[in-house]
């Protein structure tokens, strides 16, 4: 059920029912709370009802669930530490999407995995508008602006578009500063884009190093969480994204990118590799295992050097390419990032 915004007592009340048929059975009841974040001090709420719960022993188990990631954490750490387990829901698969919606591959590579607008993929123009003012300005303003400081609004929206457009690229801090204007430092630079990363539209991974310390000071590699961000900015239909190569690549290799991030569980990092004018695309770390992924748009393996150089500096324990002769990609798609990190 989703809350009245503004109402705590319509809160108490739905819970002390459900509480009543808790203690009715057995085997429990679940209360289902969707946009808890609407009501003001709803973590204090919880916290008093729940403490209430577990003293008494009533097995009434709680799912608080919100479409603003960043105040649902904060209203979670500030009253609730240690009394919840948090469960990131990511963007929709390439096989949720297929088999909800029908989508081909390439479908999937364009429209990305935002249910939302599938029924009307069919009209370019209605679906990059549902796309810019329904998914990403409300992200920003509703998810960003209104639920953390930031600043310089200005350049976080800049940031945005500069990050939909180098999706797929290591890019320096530098080079953002001196295309964004009051850009300010690289410190607002880097914190900018882990509230996007938080937020599901561009993460920005860094560089592996060999050293189990993040290596932070590295220019990041911009990925976008979602193509369909990537597609939705451009101005390129389905069929002219597919005719230009070179963009249709970084798409793929975006894809890739994503659904490592949105599949990785706690415990598995996902980064890239390179030294000099050598490269791998993105390396998977998790404990003690080190996976190395190279991508390969093309239809015809080709020798990765980076990959080479890559196993000859660190101790990889498998490389594999997706695309291009190796693995296929819906093949990759299909398989969360666990499956490729523990493949002997």
């Amino acid at each position: 059920m989703i809350p009245r915004a503004g109402s705590t007592e319509w809160l108490v009340r739905h819970w002390r029912a459900a509480r009543a048929e808790a203690e009715l059975t057995r085997r429990g009841f679940v209360l289902v709370l969707d946009e808890i974040q609407k009501l003001p001090d709803w973590s204090e709420t919880v916290k008093g009802l729940w403490d209430a719960d577990r003293a008494r022993g009533c097995p009434l188990r709680i799912v608080l669930l919100g479409s603003a990631p960043l105040l649902l954490q904060s209203g979670l750490n500030e009253s609730l530490m240690g009394r919840f387990l948090p469960l990131s829901v990511t963007h929709w698969t390439y096989d949720e999407m297929s088999q909800g919606f029908g989508f081909s591959l390439d479908e999937y590579l364009y429209f990305g995995g935002y249910p939302g607008p599938a029924h009307i993929r069919g009209n370019s123009k209605l679906w990059m508008g549902y796309m810019a003012e329904s998914i990403v300005a409300p992200a920003i303003d509703r998810d960003l602006l209104a639920m953390t400081r930031v600043d310089k609004p200005a350049l976080l929206r800049q940031l945005v578009d500069a990050a939909l457009h180098y999706s797929g690229q290591i890019v320096s801090y530098n080079k953002l500063l001196g295309q964004l204007q009051d850009a300010g430092n690289t410190t607002t630079l880097a914190r900018y884009i882990d509230l996007l990363s938080r937020v599901g539209l561009v993460a920005g991974l860094s560089k592996y190093s060999g050293a189990h310390v993040r290596s932070r000071a590295s220019s990041p590699k911009l990925n976008v969480l979602n193509t369909s961000l990537m597609t939705a900015g451009s101005t390129y239909s389905f069929d002219e994204a597919r005719n230009d190569r070179t963009f249709w690549g970084r798409i793929v290799e975006s894809a890739v990118g994503a659904h490592l991030v949105n599949s990785a569980t706690p415990g598995i990092e996902v980064q890239y590799w390179r030294e000099g004018n050598t490269e791998v695309d993105f390396v998977l770390r998790g404990g003690p295992r080190i996976v190395g992924i190279e991508v390969k748009s093309g239809g015809t393996l080709r020798h990765a050097r980076g990959m080479d150089t890559f196993r000859a500096k660190h101790s990889v324990d498998h490389c594999l390419v997706v695309g291009g002769g190796g693995v296929s990609l819906d093949e990759f798609l299909s398989e969360p990032a666990e499956h490729w990190l523990r493949q002997p």
